[in-house]
This record gives structure tokens, C-alpha cells and sequence, in this order.
């Protein structure tokens, strides 16, 4: 195996799809497109066109881009929110553009949003979030939004959580009132499937999602999804452009009115390129994602953790309980915080190391996340979490 040629050990990846420990794995037919791709060379643009066929296929959406990930596709999103379809405001960035605010509830706020400074942007936070402190039930409003917008503004940004607030029907609303774009981070939530289409349904003028978690596909990949006029600002700067402005021609998946005559530069965005292998990848992934369904997929993911359950036997003064929904966990609950933190060293300090989601460590909860198990790891896991555990 490649990690033992170079002398990198493997781990049990009880924790989920984080980017740290390396994202999830990928199935067969994924792995095959991503080889068969590596072997021929093909025009990216046209590669970025197909793949924008499947994912408009996918999303509803009008046209789709393949990202390195979730982050970059904000950083694309952003810089298509700023730039427009003018060349020249392509060329300026990251430099503040005249258009340069993203508004956003301050109860969204969190570290992938540099993503938006990143690409020249600045974050106007708005509304008190009091029922996260305590202090009261309210968080931001629409009318919070509206009073934010001025000529500097460049869009909204919302950011996708079952407890955002206010709901994006309502800032989508009074965004396209002022002529604005909205730009919603949905990088980690699917499934359900259905949210594929639903934030561009609410009003989103752009979403992005990551392509390494749920749907399965390359860690390193990522979708940009929405308006056509924004993803191709998005693509121009994204692409190798170092070509005669006569040679390039727009396919009509990018095709927008008001596209520029003359290139612009080498983008903002050319950091965020993908490689064939990850587009045709993430583009099989994806396919599969929306084939499967929620139910058998819930049900699929279910059986990974009965597996580890029932490796694991039942341990005194260790609750065991798997979860119902779209991605079931398995949640341990151990006799305090303390208990749980130990428990969660003494997996890591295995060999190989175990990692579980640590999230609930405060409320003595360790859960085994099944996305990114192998098949082969259910057993050992079970085991190694008999021995780690109190009792």
C-alpha cells in the first residue's frame, strides 16, 4: 500500500469526513473514473462544461463548477460576487473592489468565512444573537440586512445550519430587493439529497458544497452552483487563460450576456483549480450520491454501525445508542467529561490511532461517525472501543 512505502501510518476514522484525518473513502466506480481520467488529456474548459451539465442536472441549478473544495468555492463565489462579468474588476482582485461587503448574521459567523477576505471581500456582521448567550430569544432579522445594504455591497452570505437565522427565504427576499446575490455555505450539509436543490429553491443566488464528504467523491473537490452570469465569472477566474483572446470560446452550459470580449488575467481564483481527476471523480460521486437515495443509504450507513455495536458488547456504565436520520451515529455516553476525554486519549494513543468525533466531549459523549469507515475497520473498532472505554 502507498501509505507504507512512505512510512505513513494508517488510522480508524470513526470521526467523519474531516479534511484532517484525511476525509472519507471513495468507492470503486469513483476510484476508476479518477484512474481512467489520469490516462488522456483533455480542454478543461470542456471538462468544466460537462461537469457543469451534472450538477446542473443535480442542483436545478443553471450552471456548476467543480472547486478544490468547499472553501474554495466560497472564495470563487465571493470573487464572482465582487468582479461580475468585468474583466477589469477580475483583474483587480484581491485589491477592494468598490462592491466589497458580504453581509451576514453575526450568529453564522466562523473560520471558513475567511474565504470571502481571502478573495478581497469584508464581513458586515449584523443582529445580536442573544439566544446564544442567554440574554434573550432573538437573533438577526431581515430588516438587520436591509439596513446593512449600501453601494458598497457586494452580496449576503449565509451560512447553512438547521438553527440559522433569520431563514433564507427572508433574506433572500429582501437581498434581490436591493439587487443583491446571496451566497450560501452549505459545504456539510448532505444529505438529505434534497438539499441539493433546496437552497437555490429558497432564493440562493450561488451555493457551494463539498465534494470529499457525503457525496462521497475526492477529499480535495468541491461544487459552486447557481446563476450562470456568477459561475461563469467564477470559471473565468478559475481557468488558465494564457491563450488568444480568439481561441476561447464560452460553451453554452457558461455562455451569460454581458461575458467580457477580452480575457482576463490569471484569476483570483486559480489557486481553487481542480484536476481532471477530481472533476470526472467528483462528477461519478455525485451521480451515485443522488442515485442511491436517503433511505438506502441511512440504512446502509445504519448496518456499519450495528457491526461496530455489536463488536463492541454491551460495557457497564456505557450507554449505546445509534441514532435515527439521514447519516445515523453511533453515540457512546460515558459517566462525565472526564470519563469521555480519557476514553477519546486512550483511542488516539492506539495502533493504529482511532479517532472519534469528539464534538459532545463536554456532555461525556463519544460518536463514531460511519462515513469514513472501511469495511475492514468495523470489527477492529469495536474492539478497540471495549478495551478504551471505562467499564
Amino acid at each position: 500500500m502507498i501509505y507504507d512505502a512512505l512510512g505513513v501510518p494508517r488510522i480508524v476514522n470513526a470521526a467523519g469526513t474531516n479534511t484532517r484525518l484525511s476525509g472519507g473513502t471513495m468507492d470503486a466506480e469513483v476510484r476508476a473514473a479518477m484512474a481512467e481520467a489520469a490516462t488522456a488529456c483533455v480542454d478543461m474548459l470542456d471538462l468544466q462544461a460537462a461537469a457543469s451539465r451534472a450538477i446542473a442536472a443535480a442542483t436545478g441549478a443553471e450552471a456548476g463548477l467543480v472547486t478544490t473544495g468547499a472553501s474554495a468555492a466560497l472564495l470563487l463565489g465571493a470573487a464572482a460576487c465582487m468582479a461580475g462579468l468585468d474583466a477589469a474588476a477580475m483583474n483587480a482582485l484581491p485589491e477592494a473592489p468598490a462592491r466589497s461587503g458580504f453581509v451576514m448574521a453575526r450568529s453564522q459567523r466562523n473560520m471558513y468565512d475567511r474565504a470571502i477576505r481571502v478573495a478581497g471581500g469584508r464581513i458586515v456582521e449584523v443582529g445580536i444573537p442573544d439566544r446564544f448567550s442567554g440574554a434573550g430569544v432573538r437573533d438577526a432579522a431581515p430588516a438587520d440586512f436591509a439596513a446593512a445594504f449600501g453601494p458598497d455591497t457586494a452580496g449576503v452570505l449565509w451560512v447553512a445550519q438547521p438553527w440559522s437565522e433569520p431563514p433564507l427565504e427572508d433574506v433572500a427576499r429582501v437581498a434581490h430587493q436591493a439587487g443583491l446575490p446571496v451566497l450560501v455555505d452549505a459545504a456539510a450539509q448532505l444529505p438529505p439529497a434534497a438539499n441539493l436543490r433546496a437552497f437555490l429553491d429558497a432564493g440562493a443566488d450561488l451555493v457551494c458544497f463539498s465534494g470529499g464528504k457525503a457525496i462521497g467523491g475526492p477529499q480535495g473537490s468541491g461544487i459552486l452552483a447557481g446563476r450562470r452570469d456568477l459561475v461563469c465569472s467564477a470559471l473565468l477566474q478559475l481557468l488558465d487563460l494564457d491563450l488568444p483572446d480568439a481561441q476561447f470560446v464560452l460553451p453554452p452550459e457558461f455562455a451569460a450576456a454581458g461575458a467580457p470580449a477580452a480575457l482576463p488575467h490569471h484569476g483570483i481564483g486559480r489557486s481553487c483549480k481542480p484536476g481532471k481527476e477530481q472533476i470526472a471523480g467528483l462528477v461519478v460521486a455525485l451521480g451515485r450520491f443522488v442515485a442511491e437515495g436517503d433511505a438506502p443509504r441511512a440504512a446502509r450507513l445504519r448496518a456499519r454501525l450495528e457491526v461496530v455495536r455489536d463488536a463492541m458488547g454491551e460495557l457497564p456504565g456505557v450507554a449505546a445508542e445509534i441514532t435515527p436520520g439521514p447519516v445515523p451515529l453511533l453515540l457512546l455516553r460515558l459517566p462525565g467529561a472526564a470519563a469521555a476525554a480519557a476514553a477519546e486519549a486512550r483511542l488516539r494513543a492506539r495502533r493504529p490511532a482511532v479517532h472519534v468525533n469528539a464534538a459532545r466531549l463536554r456532555e461525556g459523549v463519544l460518536a463514531v461517525h460511519p462515513h469514513a469507515l472501511a469495511e475492514a475497520d468495523l470489527v477492529p473498532l469495536g474492539k478497540a472501543l471495549a478495551e478504551a472505554l471505562p467499564g
